[in-house]
């Protein structure tokens, strides 16, 4: 796997570069502003990018605006988007355009070795994967009367594994049930909140976030 990053804070950078490193991946360049690691994206089509959502000049969405014109450039560039903070608007914005092989992690999971290595693998095969954070914050903030307040807490707990990107087999195994009952409760899901049922993973978080977002 070769991986492009950027990251301004120096000491989380050259961190990751020895994190992935040690793992045997290769780390093609680590920049620090979001203007060298698009012009390297496009040189080195790397297999996976690691972008920090705040870069300088402005640090406010450069690592954002660098991610949606990468892919824009390469199309179904996987991208690994991290956060400081849960910022719904960024995760919501990074998805817009199709959701197969993004993330978006809160850069507390990096010192998760094994969560932040299986974000990146599932994002280099063409999954999605959403910060728990974000998702449980969203989910938080529904109206009362939204689909989401019909949701027993089983459906929720369901809901919230769906929208990380997990697939029936790795939710059965989290909650302890069997995955027949898994396939049970997403069909649930889908009918109260009005969702096309599918087997794509990644069109199931981008849907459901469609769904919290709108509310």
């Amino acid at each position: 796997m070769r991986v492009v990053i950027a990251e301004d804070d120096a000491l989380l950078r050259e961190g990751l570069v020895l994190l992935l490193e040690n793992e045997g991946i290769e780390v093609v360049q680590a920049a620090d502003n979001a203007d060298d690691v698009l012009a390297r994206l496009t040189e080195l089509r790397p297999d996976v990018a690691v972008l920090d959502v705040r870069l300088p000049p402005t640090f406010t969405d450069e690592g954002l605006r660098a991610a949606i014109a990468a892919r824009d450039v390469i199309p179904g560039l996987p991208i690994l988007v991290l956060s400081a903070y849960v910022e719904e608007r960024y995760a919501s914005d990074l998805v817009s355009g199709g959701a197969a092989g993004l993330g978006y992690l809160l850069k507390e999971r990096v010192g998760k070795v094994a969560t932040f290595l299986d974000a990146l693998q599932r994002v280099v095969d063409g999954g999605t994967v959403m910060d728990p954070e974000v998702i449980s914050q969203l989910m938080v903030r529904q109206r009362r009367d939204d689909p989401i307040e019909s949701l027993t807490p089983r459906e929720r707990e369901v809901l919230a594994l769906m929208a990380e990107g997990h697939g029936n087999s790795h939710i059965a195994r989290a909650l302890f049930i069997s995955e027949t009952a898994i396939a049970k409760h997403i069909g649930n899901i889908f009918a109260k909140l009005g969702l096309a049922p599918t087997d794509s993973g990644h069109r199931r978080v981008l849907a459901v976030l469609a769904h919290l977002r709108s509310h």
